[in-house]
């Protein structure tokens, strides 16, 4: 089976007991840029993202400090052979992406530590297997989306992907949609045009990442599964617990925003549809520079909360998904044409799909560049250092 590797080049780790310099003296939160960009303090008046879950398909999610009190039981799906449960990480990515998602700003004693977010979020670990090749056996991937779709999450983030597909993946996730689930999974960090499931799944909103700038990384897939893009570049995170921060970037991450992001709507929103959630992302998203409604570089925008959660504007049916890949699906008939634009034929997979599931190893890939899981790639450590004040 072919195998694909992450590429990374990060990514930051782990240092305890560095004493902090003066230069040092700034609050984590001051670092996060992307907090700024989002507008988060502004955002955090409005909403949290409190009373939302948010289902992390992962590595597994560590209770650190930054997570205290919002990390529900969840379930691991990983093999006897990998230690621990759905709280144990030995990577650190999957709990990276949850606190992303919903950090609550503190560290060991309370310390100063990095913000999620939707730090108001409660977050459901669901842990799948990774090997040293980066390998996971496909039918714990299909397991952790049924269990998730039948949860009380509402969101479920998948920052993992793989280069093959099959029935079972499609319906399981049309499953959790089907259940009123939002799932939003990284696109990829390869910087072509392979296509990763479950990103490319019907049903599952695939997420890019964009720099300071709103430009599209170099590392992250551009093609047509390309729905929204968030940031993704040097996202500073609670990741272990420790004195130290991760640092990362890559289209994990980026997918942690997005999914946060619909927490925070829901959140105040409580009575709307996933698809009246995603509607509202998508109509409130800042447009391609090109003046094109999409492209394959960032999908339909830059998803920006700072729009959604205080001018939503009209939600639109709860029953209508807003993207057209269900439908297509669904049908041999060509997709729905955007308004003003014309029809064009039904997506066909571009990698090899199976028919059905055999238990056998699919790779999945951890999709952050360098956020604490390297397969297949070389580490350089990044001190990050929490502020002493």
């Amino acid at each position: 089976m072919r195998m694909r590797k992450a590429t990374s080049a990060l990514v930051g780790l782990l240092l305890a007991g560095v004493a902090a310099t003066p230069a040092e003296a700034e609050t984590v939160r001051s670092t996060q840029w992307h907090l700024d960009a989002m507008k988060a303090d502004d955002i955090w008046t409005i909403s949290t993202g409190k009373g939302v879950t948010v289902a992390v398909i992962d590595t597994g999610v560590k209770p650190i400090p930054e997570l205290d009190g919002q990390v529900l039981p969840g379930k691991n799906f990983a093999s006897p052979s990998y230690k621990g449960d759905e709280r144990t990480d030995h990577s650190h990515h999957g709990t990276a992406i949850a606190a992303v998602i919903a950090g609550n700003g503190k560290g060991p004693g309370g310390a100063d530590s990095a913000f999620g977010l939707a730090p108001g979020a409660n977050i459901l670990p669901l842990r799948v297997d990774f090997g040293g090749d980066g390998t996971a056996p496909f039918r714990s991937m299909i397991q952790a989306i049924r269990f998730a779709a039948d949860s009380d999450a509402k969101v479920i983030n998948v920052s993992v992907g793989g280069i093959n597909q099959s029935d079972e993946l499609d319906s399981a996730v049309k499953y959790a949609v089907d259940k009123g689930k939002l799932i939003f999974a990284s696109v990829g960090n390869d910087g072509n045009e392979d296509v990763i499931w479950p990103a490319a799944t019907p049903g599952v909103v695939g997420v890019g990442a964009v720099d300071a700038k709103g430009v599209a990384l170099k590392e992250s897939q551009h093609n047509r599964y390309v729905d929204v893009t968030a940031p993704g570049k040097d996202i500073i995170s609670g990741c272990d617990g420790g004195t130290g921060l991760c640092k990362s970037s890559g289209t994990s991450e980026a997918t942690a925003l997005v999914s946060a992001s619909a927490a925070l709507l829901w959140s105040i929103h409580p009575d709307w549809s996933n698809n009246q959630i995603l509607r509202v992302l998508l109509n409130t998203a800042g447009k391609p520079k090109d003046g094109a409604q999409r492209n394959d570089y960032v999908g339909y925008g830059l998803v920006r909360p700072r729009i959604a959660v205080p001018t939503p504007g009209d939600p639109g049916p709860a029953d209508v998904y807003p993207l057209p890949d269900l439908a297509a699906a669904a049908s041999p008939a060509p997709a729905p044409a955007a308004p003003g634009g014309k029809a064009s034929p039904a997506p066909k997979p571009e990698a090899q799909k199976s028919g059905s599931d055999n238990g056998s190893a699919l790779p999945w890939i951890a999709l952050g560049l360098g956020a604490c899981l390297i397969i297949g790639g070389a580490v350089t450590a990044v001190v990050i250092q929490r502020s002493r004040r």
